[in-house]
């Protein structure tokens, strides 16, 4: 299933910068149970879908999942062979800008241990590194 925002025509935004720290998102709101980004990166749509299924197939679809994060920005590209000019590519695929401290994915209904088995799975899927936090204290574990 493609996410992506609602209205796409004419949009062709500039890239934006992962680098420092995210402004907020920084502890767990709505779960018990999170997984925090230690770095920042662009995370693509079939990346989040694919956390998305290994916890909820983990957790046997118990619990619930929150994506605190959604693929808002269009990265662009050329065909190949084109010669320069006549303006910019067309979307090529949804990225999600995730910054330093963000946390991405929360988890709630389970047990501390399924918790932290399903965010491990989510991590494996996702191309930064990422810690397991929980709601009470920002003690954690790293990938």
């Amino acid at each position: 299933m493609a996410v992506i925002p609602k209205k796409t025509k004419y949009r062709r935004p500039h890239r934006l910068r992962y680098d420092g720290e995210t402004r907020g998102n920084k502890v767990v709101h709505f779960g018990e149970y999170g997984l925090q980004a230690k770095e920042g990166a662009w995370i693509t749509q079939r990346q989040i879908e694919a956390a998305r299924v290994a916890m909820t197939r983990y957790m046997k679809r118990g619990g619930k999942v929150w994506i605190n994060i959604f693929p808002h920005l269009s990265l662009t590209k050329k065909p190949l062979e084109t010669r320069q000019g006549k303006g910019k590519g067309a979307p090529e695929e949804w990225v999600a800008v995730v910054k330093k401290g963000k946390v991405m994915f929360e988890v709630a209904g389970v047990s501390e241990e399924v918790a932290r088995e399903a965010l491990r799975l989510a991590m494996h899927k996702l191309p930064i590194k990422c810690k397991f936090v929980k709601k009470e204290s920002g003690e954690a574990d790293e990938k």
